[in-house]
């Protein structure tokens, strides 16, 4: 139903009507208004008198030309504005003439106020029926529609069908312009006002002619230029940049108020207002607490329906049952019929008390009385069932226990160690600038190499066939001939570290930036890099070697091929400060650890395979298993981590049996061990068996502690390794010596 226009603040005083108006109002209706064309709603906008006079005969000599069937439309519509016409006429004080459904309404356009019982809106009149949002299809078999404001019925009137309804629409000059509104039970009839604005709708046009779309700018502001402002200084930079330091303390005042840290004034009166009540039937547990036993958050079930009229005491008569209804519901089965059945009374002092009150409140108290207290079992834990149960050490032998020899010689700490392949040599680096080799049957020095630099790294190169040596001094890398394996090893491994001097002039200008090969006076090789290398690690087939330099920048991670005598570098950018690289036994997998994090990189697809993530303490050390799947980082935070790289990139576990920061760690190559070493003196083996099956996870148990170093300089244990063959530990301590233990 459109709604009629709103009355304007301002209004101006209705003028009185002109003589040329009058003489509008005299001419025949059906020339006075045509539906179809858009001068017509220009009357009320002030239109010429030429401009109506032309339109009238055009709209005579178009009337002229129609046929005969459209006489019935045009004597319609003269019927409708002879009467439009009488009721804008001014009425008598009788009121002699009007029809009563439209006595009080006039036109806007007329200057005279509309009638406030008019049904044209629904918004200057409301519904007589108050029923509110209720179905009609309710009273469909009802004599009434609904109830009036005083209460009474509001009938239903005696409408014909379709037929009849036809012929009356075709008889009535208002039929194209009624309504029939169903809610009301009543025929609205559209004044000509309304008929504008559907028109004005329809095209797309505002509803209310007196709405201008295009309205004049009002300049708010003066454009005068002052010749001198009040303050000429530049504005400043935070008046129109946001202040962080406020931006931060807005944010942690939302995280407090979200967490509830900091209450607000509506939350402490709602604190403070909220009684103090007790649980009962509950437990003491389950007081306090607004989450379930699953650790979610209670949910509120769904509130029950609101009582309606039937449930009243004394609710309308088409709520309350026939004697036929209640002889009909008796003869239902018990769970078929109604809960309850409405009833009648004139007052509340004639409403009966609950027929089952004393019966429901017997069966309470007999409840009460009989039923089993609940016990509440209080659970008696044993300590030591909180263990996890764990195999004896004696069962996991063997595994080394005790000291068997000490390698004293060198006059500083001693930062590296690093077994034989055949388990029958290991040799040693320390910051005294020498790199020794001992005898590990007798504890004999049978060589020793002076470097000038303390050694950071030493390492054996697996092919057997060159004996090579590696040593990281300063910004070198040393490959120094051990002597071992007779002349045809020595012969192999000088022709191995001989640099030819075309590839050596040749590659000197593209390796410049990275490393420079030279062959040393004794047999041996030297790679000169621009940063001091930390690392040194072997490929599993000797011909690859790689570097590490934390400060190197981009350049911290070099790989070189002792074959080729050429140096590459694998990354670009490195995410964060490296501080130790290792190669994958089987696959071609490079494991790069930075300060936080181990990236694991696939070589054949030069891609990232995986990230590792660490905990809060710079990594220190590294070892790879010899299946591969399993790597343990360590710490300087006294925490050494096992990941399963199968599993997760989380740890697996996490051991915290060091007091200070780890410094080495090392898998065994054939027996379920690994240990690791601190600066706390100490050296720690654990058994560490991996299955076969994917199902079973890694069965980890320390099994001893070992001791023997000293602590110098909050220095202990600097690395630690495992004899190829034997379950045999070498430790090298800040104390200048190298310890064996073993089984």
């Amino acid at each position: 139903m459109p709604k009629r226009p709103k009355a304007q603040a301002v209004q101006p005083e209705p003028a009185p009507q002109s003589s040329s108006e009058e003489e509008q109002d005299e001419q025949p209706l059906g020339e006075e208004l045509d539906l179809s064309s858009e001068e017509e709603f220009a009357d009320d906008e002030g239109a010429s008198e030429e401009g109506e006079e032309e339109e009238q005969s055009e709209d005579d000599d178009e009337a002229a030309a129609e046929d005969g069937a459209d006489e019935d439309i045009r004597q319609a519509i003269a019927e409708y504005y002879e009467a439009a016409s009488e009721q804008q006429r001014p009425a008598d004080a009788t009121g002699n003439g009007v029809p009563a459904e439209t006595s009080g309404r006039e036109h806007e356009s007329s200057g005279r106020p509309l009638d406030p019982g008019s049904d044209s809106s629904e918004d200057e009149r409301p519904s007589r029926n108050t029923i509110g949002d209720v179905p009609l299809v309710w009273y469909k078999d009802e004599d009434h529609i609904g109830y009036d404001g005083q209460g009474a019925k509001i009938g239903k009137s005696q409408r014909g069908d379709k037929l009849e309804q036809l012929l009356a629409r075709n008889d009535s000059s208002k039929a194209l312009r009624t309504i029939y509104d169903a809610y009301n039970d009543e025929d609205i009839v559209l004044s000509k006002e309304e008929l504008r604005m559907i028109m004005r709708i329809r095209k797309g046009q505002f509803p209310h002619v007196e709405v201008n779309p295009y309205e004049p700018y009002l300049d708010y502001f003066s454009g005068d230029v002052d010749p001198t402002p009040i303050i000429n200084a530049p504005e400043p930079k935070r008046r129109f940049i946001p202040s962080k330091h406020e931006e931060a303390k807005i944010v942690k005042l939302v995280r407090a108020i979200r967490k509830g840290w900091i209450k607000t004034g509506k939350a402490k009166r709602a604190q403070q207002q909220q009684p103090q009540v007790y649980l009962l039937w509950g437990d003491d547990d389950q007081a306090d607490s607004a989450k379930t036993g699953s650790h979610l958050t209670y949910i509120p079930p769904a509130k029950p329906k609101l009582p309606g009229h039937e449930e009243s005491y004394n609710p309308p008569k088409e709520y309350v049952p026939t004697e036929e209804e209640k002889a009909g519901w008796e003869l239902l089965p018990p769970e078929e019929r109604p809960g309850y059945v409405p009833q009648a009374f004139e007052c509340l002092r004639h409403v009966p008390l609950y027929a089952n009150f004393i019966k429901e409140r017997f069966e309470r108290c007999l409840d009460l009385y009989l039923c089993p207290r609940v016990r509440k079992k209080r659970m008696f834990i044993d300590p030591k069932t909180l263990v996890p149960k764990l195999p004896k050490p004696q069962d996991l032998q063997p595994f080394p226990q005790t000291l068997a020899l000490r390698f004293s010689g060198h006059t500083s700490r001693v930062r590296c160690i690093a077994p034989h392949p055949s388990g029958q040599w290991l040799a040693s680096g320390s910051d005294d600038g020498t790199v020794r080799l001992w005898e590990v049957a007798t504890g004999r020095c049978s060589a020793k190499w002076t470097l000038g630099e303390p050694i950071m790294s030493v390492g054996w190169c697996p092919n057997a066939a060159l004996q090579l040596l590696g040593a990281a001094v300063g910004k070198r890398l040393v490959l120094l001939l051990s002597g071992l394996g007779g002349e045809e090893v020595e012969a192999a491994a000088r022709a191995a570290c001989k640099v030819p001097a075309a590839a050596a002039a040749g590659g000197e200008q593209q390796q410049q930036q990275l490393a420079r090969w030279e062959s040393r006076p004794d047999g041996g090789l030297e790679l000169h890099t621009q940063h001091p290398v930390r690392q040194i690690t072997w490929h599993a087939r000797g011909d690859y070697f790689a570097s590490v330099a934390p400060t190197g920048a981009t350049q911290a991670v070099l790989v070189h091929q002792l074959s080729r005598h050429s140096t590459q570098n694998p990354f670009r950018k490195n995410r964060g400060r490296v501080q130790r690289v290792a190669f994958h036994p089987l696959k071609p997998f490079f494991f790069v650890a930075t300060q936080n994090a181990v990236r694991i990189y696939n070589l054949a697809k030069q891609a990232l395979a995986k990230k590792l993530l660490g905990g809060s303490g710079v990594i220190s050390a590294m070892a790879v298993h010899p299946s591969g799947d399993h790597v343990i980082v360590g710490s300087e935070d006294k925490r050494l981590a096992w990941y399963d790289l199968d599993l997760s990139t989380s740890p697996y576990k996490a051991l915290r049996y060091h007091s200070y920061a780890v410094r080495g760690a090392a898998f065994h190559s054939t027996y379920p061990l690994f240990a690791s070493s601190s600066d706390d003196g100490t050296a720690h083996v654990f058994h560490g068996r991996v299955y076969a099956d994917l199902m079973t996870n890694p069965l980890i148990v320390p099994v001893k502690i070992l001791r023997g170093h000293k602590v110098v300089d909050s220095a202990g244990v600097l690395d630690c390794a495992f004899h190829p063959t034997q379950p045999w530990l070498f430790t090298a301590g800040a104390d200048g010596d190298v310890l064996l233990f073993c089984n």
